[in-house]
């Protein structure tokens, strides 16, 4: 909460400031405390993207990498920092107390603006422009990736931020994320594998392949595919297919597509980092003849 709220809570001054001294309250930002002691927990990363907020006034929103997390857009690189835009005016007379708070002097109309669970944002459309200006094709590619997925854009919007981004610092890389865009991408790591595939020169057919056996009975879905070599790779991330379940689910499936005639490749976060790896161990799949 702000000083303005625990006064209006009964708080006087003086209270505040020694609940504070004492410990039982935390200084999150300028005049905003989380009402607990630090042993009990630290405060989390919500917690502070709301006092940042809070501390700025009510003018203050949360944009680029900040906006995206909090619309729950994956793939963007972890970082402390907290990035708030303020209007002109407002920024100048801003004093930020919290150090990983950067502060962006931007003017956003309020038709751009969202309200997620009490936090305003950027929407979504405005966020995705802004990031893909902002970092690497990967993180990029994935962050549009999970932004389709998730619901947040359509396809149509990749057109609007086409337009949105032209003439701007970054804008000729950024088109090109653009085109390799594909909402059927269920996660960051499978957009890494893809664009492995893609700039090694071996890029699949068909993501999200359906693979039904003679009588359309579905045997399992493979993230990307190659049909006619009947090659399938997936991606497998350290979330649900490390739980008990999801892992005899696997093997059972794994089981009927190599039955059928299907290779099976898997891969890691770890092996999109090798840039060679996951084109070379597909190419060595599609030389060898389906399973039969």
């Amino acid at each position: 909460m702000c000083r303005g709220q625990a006064l209006e809570h009964g708080y006087t001054r003086h209270e505040v400031d020694n609940l504070v001294a004492s410990g039982r309250w935390q200084s999150l930002a300028r005049a905003v405390y989380l009402p607990q002691p630090l042993w009990v927990a630290e405060p989390s990363r919500r917690q502070l993207v709301r006092a940042a907020l809070l501390s700025l006034g009510p003018a203050a929103h949360a944009v680029h990498e900040s906006a995206a997390e909090l619309h729950g857009i994956a793939s963007l690189p972890r970082s402390d920092e907290i990035h708030i835009g303020l209007p002109g005016a407002a920024a100048k007379r801003a004093r930020v107390r919290q150090p990983n708070v950067v502060l962006h002097q931007l003017e956003h109309p309020p038709q751009s603006l969202v309200d997620l669970g009490g936090l305003l944002a950027t929407d979504a459309i405005t966020t995705v422009s802004d990031v893909i200006l902002r970092v690497e094709r990967y993180p990029a590619v994935s962050a549009l990736d999970s932004a389709l997925n998730g619901g947040l854009l359509v396809e149509d919007d990749l057109a609007s931020i086409a337009h949105r981004i032209r003439r701007r610092r970054g804008a000729i890389a950024a088109s090109g994320y653009l085109a390799e865009a594909d909402g059927r991408a269920q996660s960051p790591l499978e957009t890494r594998t893809r664009l492995r595939c893609v700039d090694g020169r071996v890029p699949p057919d068909a993501l999200q392949l359906q693979i039904r056996d003679h009588d359309g009975y579905l045997l399992g879905i493979g993230d990307l595919g190659w049909r006619a070599p009947q090659v399938i790779a997936e991606a497998d991330g350290q979330g649900p297919h490390r739980l008990p379940d999801a892992i005899f689910a696997d093997r059972r499936r794994q089981n009927r597509l190599t039955n059928a005639g299907w290779k099976i490749l898997r891969f890691t976060w770890q092996d999109t980092l090798d840039p060679a790896y996951i084109p070379w161990a597909v190419r060595q799949a599609l030389s060898t003849p389906p399973l039969r």
